[in-house]
């Protein structure tokens, strides 16, 4: 997936957005330590990394390579596994070899929950980053008659936690790999649920746990993730952890997503009002859009999201007005006709605009504008200066000239 540069800065003022920091619009990202993942860096400055998550069971092996050479050839960054068992974290060897010697070696996760440090340990082996669940991965059965944790309990846990965390970590930090602490607001562990609530407080305290242990260890390659399925409490989490961080001197990258966002239009809203919102007052290095659809339905939603932040610069950009009585075209039809003629050419900003009133003015930023002026007429535009007046039956045509005689044009 071609991405082009991008105007964004970043900011140590967490939370900024970009009104109050930059007068040219630009979002000014939270600064954060950069962690690699394979081939690709997740925070640092880096553009905003793109990842999903396969669905078939990892012990296919074919199946899995094909999964994700799907994702990654549609611009899937990073891809995830799960990795429930030991048999297949073992899976997950021939994987990696299979998709080096049939396609290229992609940046792999693996996910690994409940009681994991056995199949952690052996999946670090084959991949450049494990997920791990602080709720999960020193599970314990609650107990249906407690009332509260003491001092000591809650202490004697955490050391628990902190010797079947340790080897893990030694793992990753000695072959320069990363962890992603990922706090889920459904699966937060009785004692935190107890001592905090269920909260946003009560993840963040979560995640931070984990990360203390892991710099005890001198192991700083950390992505952290709050997810929620409730938007509201997905962004309180995160913007509680960015704020926590800053006042702890903590530069972590944020995995940003809303879990269990459904399907269709209402999971695709639900993901951007989250994601989105964020992005927007700069906090966030890495997304996952989580639709219950194929995986290969994720990935345009989160380059859209990313497209119209102006963090990534993955396909045109068109600006057209909503039409009204006094459009000279039928827009909609002329708008479809436009996409599908120049959809293809990344980084360019095209308007389609159905009369002369607001045109010039709202597509002053558009590199080409596409303009009805005079019935059965089109204008065409560079930038603000009218270039021709050809009929209406010409017009995709002639924009496409245009575009070749500027040298933007390449083939489909």
């Amino acid at each position: 997936m071609q991405t082009l540069p991008v105007n964004t800065t970043n900011s140590a003022n967490n939370g900024a957005t970009s009104s109050e920091n930059d007068l040219s619009g630009a979002i000014v990202r939270r600064k954060t330590r950069p962690v690699k993942v394979g081939s690709v860096t997740i925070g640092g400055g880096y553009p905003v990394v793109v990842q999903s998550m396969i669905n078939e069971d990892t012990l296919d092996i074919d199946g899995s390579v094909a999964g994700i050479r799907r994702l990654h050839e549609i611009g899937c960054e990073i891809v995830r596994v799960t990795v429930p068992s030991l048999a297949h974290a073992h899976a997950l060897a021939e994987i990696r070899q299979k998709l080096i010697a049939t396609y290229q070696n992609v940046p792999l996760v693996a996910d690994v929950h409940h009681n994991g440090m056995k199949i952690a340990l052996e999946v670090a082996k084959h991949v450049d980053k494990v997920r791990i669940n602080p709720g999960l991965y020193v599970f314990e059965k609650p107990k249906s008659d407690r009332t509260e944790y003491t001092a000591a309990e809650f202490e004697e846990i955490g050391e628990k936690i902190k010797e079947t965390l340790k080897p893990l970590v030694i793992s990753l930090r000695d072959q320069g790999k990363a962890m992603r602490i990922g706090v889920n607001h459904g699966s937060l562990a009785e004692r935190m649920l107890f001592t905090y609530g269920d909260t946003p407080q009560g993840m963040v305290e979560s995640a931070l746990e984990f990360i203390r242990i892991c710099e005890d260890l001198d192991f700083h390659n950390l992505v952290i993730s709050m997810k929620a399925s409730r938007v509201p409490v997905m962004i309180s989490a995160y913007k509680l952890m960015a704020q926590r961080m800053d006042e702890l001197g903590m530069d972590y990258p944020l995995h940003l997503g809303v879990t269990e966002a459904g399907d269709g239009e209402y999971g695709r809203i639900k993901s951007t009002a989250g994601i989105g919102t964020l992005l927007a007052q700069g906090i966030g290095d890495t997304i996952r859009v989580s639709l219950t659809e194929a995986p290969e339905k994720e990935i345009p939603v989160c380059y859209s999201i990313l497209q119209a932040l102006g963090l990534r610069k993955t396909m045109v950009e068109y600006v057209a007005c909503p039409s009204c009585g006094r459009t000279l075209f039928n827009l909609e039809e002329v708008l479809h006709k436009v996409r599908e003629a120049t959809k293809h050419l990344t980084g360019l900003d095209i308007a389609v605009m159905g009369c002369i009133v607001n045109g010039p003015g709202e597509m002053a930023d558009a590199d080409y504008g596409y303009v009805g002026k005079t019935p059965g007429y089109i204008s065409l535009y560079r930038g603000r200066e009218e270039i021709e007046r050809v009929p209406e039956e010409r017009g995709v045509e002639a924009l496409i000239a245009l575009i070749k005689s500027d040298d933007r044009w390449v083939d489909p």
